[in-house]
């Protein structure tokens, strides 16, 4: 398959461990792509790479083929950005905002914005510098989709966004890749690019961990279950059934993977007061998944 997006050895090194290193990753045409990672490890130094904001110190990153840096001009025709953080003219009201960047964009009017801010639910009349960090993230979608671009890349989309405008936004990313866009977005969201994504490429501390379908992805995330039992005596007996979990008192917590159903059966013989169940965190998904500091 063609890729649309190459990133290629870069390594970006600040100094005392900071930066991006060795970093490869492809996203393919009409793929999309999900950039994971916890906040600082390095995902928007290496967009900015991509966007041809910064210089690797070594390796390259091209789209369609073409430098970033070289020919940006040509690229950015075909390619829509949200930065993490947007650089906006306050003194500007919404709409001023979204019809300057039409302008620097080249479109003879505002494309699909008109349908974008009905979506979003955004009145742009206001002063930028009034508004909300929400109402902020709502123009720079905007501005991201407005012209139809072939290929988006996103870096944490919907940050600021309430849990509304957060689905409003998934949604607006599945229809853009049912019409075959090449996405690639950035997120410390576990479930956000579970719901949007066809492969993930997971970085940490500045170093690529793996690049993973999402189905593998997800039946290595496992649920935390935490039962309350009768009396002491019970849950030390359950705990001895389960391998590796902990026992406090009457509960015990345990990490269940795709043994949910032998977990539950097993805990059907004793008196459970009350159940707790949560998924892995992306910090806690990192280190049973790929390993602690020292085993990455």
């Amino acid at each position: 398959m063609t890729n649309h997006i190459e990133i290629d050895h870069i390594t970006k090194d600040y100094g005392q461990g900071r930066g991006v290193f060795d970093i490869t990753f492809q996203v393919q045409k009409g793929e999309t792509l999900g950039f994971l990672g916890p906040n600082g490890a390095g995902k928007t130094t290496t967009i900015r790479q991509l966007m041809g904001f910064i210089k690797p110190d070594s390796g390259s990153v091209s789209i369609l083929g073409k430098d970033c840096f070289k020919e940006a001009d040509f690229i950015e025709k075909s390619l829509g950005y949200l930065p993490g953080e947007i650089a906006f003219i306050d003194s500007m009201s919404g709409i001023e905002f979204i019809r300057f960047i039409a302008k620097m964009k080249k479109m003879k009017g505002l494309g699909r914005a008109e349908s974008l801010m009905e979506k979003f639910e955004l009145n742009p009349s206001g002063k930028i510098k009034k508004m909300s960090k929400g109402m902020k993230q709502k123009i720079g979608i905007v501005c991201a989709f407005m012209q139809d671009p072939e290929i988006l890349i996103l870096d944490e989309p919907t940050s600021g966004l309430d849990p509304l405008m957060q689905n409003q936004f998934i949604d607006l990313l599945l229809q853009e890749k049912k019409r075959g866009k090449t996405i690639l977005m950035s997120s410390h969201i576990f479930e956000e690019v579970e719901k949007t994504c066809d492969r993930a490429a997971i970085i940490r501390e500045g170093r690529l961990v793996a690049v993973e379908d999402m189905e593998k992805l997800k039946s290595g995330r496992k649920k935390i279950v935490e039962l309350h039992l009768a009396d002491e005596n019970m849950a030390a007996s359950f705990a001895r059934e389960i391998a590796g979990s902990k026992v406090t008192g009457r509960s015990v917590s345990a990490n269940v993977g795709l043994d949910m159903d032998e977990f539950i059966k097993k805990a059907g013989a004793y008196t459970v007061v009350d159940l707790n169940v949560r998924t892995q965190s992306l910090e806690e998904f990192f280190l049973h998944f790929y390993g602690g500091q020292n085993n990455d």
